[in-house]
């Protein structure tokens, strides 16, 4: 044996160890869960930020925003629900589908309304105010005032209305939403948001609802407005409803209390499954959002002109004065129509220019007179006393004093109203960018509702009626048109409101509208026979 061959091997060396194919399986596998767990809850979390766990930790990380502020006409596309579609909705729904609801709601006002799933519902009607107090740290909005609110035209819907303010808001805010005010949310105003929605034990509707404008709001009767701010922490952690069961229980003790001792203990019981009929009557005192006033712009006014041969012109020299007991000179030639008498100064001998009548006959007292209005030209000013033409008749007439002219109070008046007097108009062309549709999209409107977004009217229309400031029109169709059922047809009606000094069209006038001259329209109504009234109003300048 040939020791040569093992002189490099040792003889009590230790052995070699065998690999751990199982721990290293375990710890494959362990880390594999690790990292699918990390990947499912960053989806749990980011997904579902209205469990309060998430919304925590959302915000450490700074990965949420804070509830911003909406303006009208950049709000969310939503649809506009009255009390009794509230109702309907949600009392039909079963308890996983309310649930589920209700998170995607709370979601959808955590996010900001970003990429929303359909519609968001806002709320409008008429509602009374029960009960208000404060809001605080254990709550889901620390800040601001919570009212619980009944729809007055339906019993089983109640609605707790949020809203946020600063601390030092709040007592005024106390001191304006008290028991028995109404709350009255439009549809061209208001864009209160449903945020979370419970099934009461009595089988009532309690919904929780929130302004996205956060805006300024005051009573129809009474001093004081307050303006509510978005929060700037949500508890989820406190839970919904606001208004627990005992709380709300003593809400609506006190308020049958109130008004039986107000004389309208008859209307405070409810019964579950029963909604008083008919229009609610007209509120002495409402709770409104305002909108700061917005300046109208002035119609530049034409020049004074003067009639060649009436009177004429010439530079007016400092020191000059009227002559005494002049007579006025007569025109060369009687004019049928009597003119306003001008007055023109000159360095020597100022001349005084008045038109003649027919005939001789005495010149009673003028009615009123104006003060002189001064018309300012380029080469030489003219100095004009306007009065009116003397009346040929032989009996005293009694001198009236002249009335003031009331103040112009175009500057502050409302740019956007929903119905009135005045409000802002513009030169064709001119107006603020909308959507420009015509008569056949109508029906569309109709079914999604206005988006908050501007929505102007053109067409060719037929007038069915006028009045002192209202005309009801129905779009001109062709015969094709009529016999094809194309177009909107006579079963829509275009009610037109005009501002104050516009006079509507002549009954039977066709009026056309196109882009540069478009109707805006504030509201589309869908009957239940199909037939439309759409709510248009005039926005362009004579």
């Amino acid at each position: 044996m040939d020791h040569r061959l093992f002189q490099h091997e040792e003889l009590y060396a230790r052995p070699r160890s065998r690999i751990n194919y199982f721990a290293w399986t375990v710890a494959i596998l362990l880390l594999t869960g690790f990292t699918l767990a990390a990947w499912l809850g960053s989806f749990y979390i980011f997904d579902q930020p209205e469990r309060p766990d998430s919304y925590r930790i959302l915000q450490r990380l700074h990965k949420i925003e804070l509830p911003k502020r909406f303006e009208l006409t950049a709000a969310p596309a939503g649809e506009f629900l009255n009390a009794k579609q509230l109702y309907d909705r949600y009392v039909e729904m079963g308890s996983a589908e309310l649930a589920k609801t209700n998170a995607e709601l709370a979601r959808n006002y955590i996010r900001n309304y970003f990429q929303v799933r359909g519609l968001v519902p806002y709320v409008i009607g008429q509602f009374a105010i029960m009960e208000a107090r404060e809001l605080e740290p254990n709550d889901v909005f620390t800040s601001g005032m919570v009212a619980l609110t009944n729809a007055v035209d339906r019993g089983e819907l109640l609605m707790e209305h949020v809203y946020p303010a600063e601390t030092a808001t709040v007592p005024l805010m106390k001191q304006t939403l008290s028991v028995g005010l109404e709350i009255k949310l439009e549809r061209t105003h208001d864009l209160s948001a449903v945020i979370h929605a419970e099934r009461l034990v009595d089988g009532r509707i309690m919904i929780t609802a929130i302004p996205l404008l956060y805006g300024t709001y005051t009573v129809t009767r009474g001093p004081g407005t307050f303006r509510l701010a978005p929060p700037l922490n949500l508890n989820l952690a406190a839970g919904w409803p606001l208004l627990k069961e005992q709380p709300r229980r003593k809400a609506e003790l006190h308020y049958a209390m109130y008004r039986r001792s107000a004389g309208a203990g008859d209307q405070v019981p409810v019964a579950a499954g029963l909604a008083p009929s008919g229009t609610p009557p007209p509120a002495q005192n409402e709770l409104v959002r305002i909108e700061p006033a917005k300046p109208v712009e002035t119609p530049v006014q034409a020049p004074l002109t003067t009639a060649k041969g009436v009177a004429k012109t010439t530079p007016r020299l400092k020191g000059a004065k009227l002559a005494k007991n002049q007579k006025p000179t007569p025109a060369p030639k009687p004019s049928p129509a009597p003119t306003q008498p001008l007055i023109v100064e000159k360095p020597a001998t100022p001349e005084v220019a008045a038109a003649t009548t027919g005939g001789p006959s005495p010149a009673p007292k003028p009615l009123a007179t104006r003060p002189p209005i001064v018309a300012a030209t380029p080469a030489a000013p003219v100095v004009a006393l306007a009065s009116p033409p003397p009346i040929a008749t032989a009996t005293p007439v009694p001198v009236l004093p002249a009335q003031p002219v009331p103040p112009d109070a175009s500057g502050n008046a409302l740019a956007s109203t929903a119905g009135g007097g005045t409000w802002k108009t513009f030169p064709p062309g001119r107006m603020p960018l909308g959507r420009l549709i015509a008569t056949g999209d109508l029906n569309d409107l109709a079914d999604r509702g206005n988006t908050g977004e501007r929505v102007y009217l053109r067409g060719q229309f037929v007038v069915n009626f006028s009045d002192a400031n209202r005309a009801v029109l129905r779009p001109r169709t062709k015969l094709t048109d009529t016999v094809l059922h194309f177009g909107a047809g006579s079963s829509t009606r275009i009610i037109v409101e005009f501002p104050a000094g516009y006079r509507p069209p002549p009954q039977g006038a066709v009026v056309s509208r196109d882009e540069a001259r478009p109707y805006e329209i504030t509201e589309v109504r869908k009957l239940e026979d199909g037939k439309l009234n759409v709510f248009v109003r005039e926005i362009m300048q004579p």
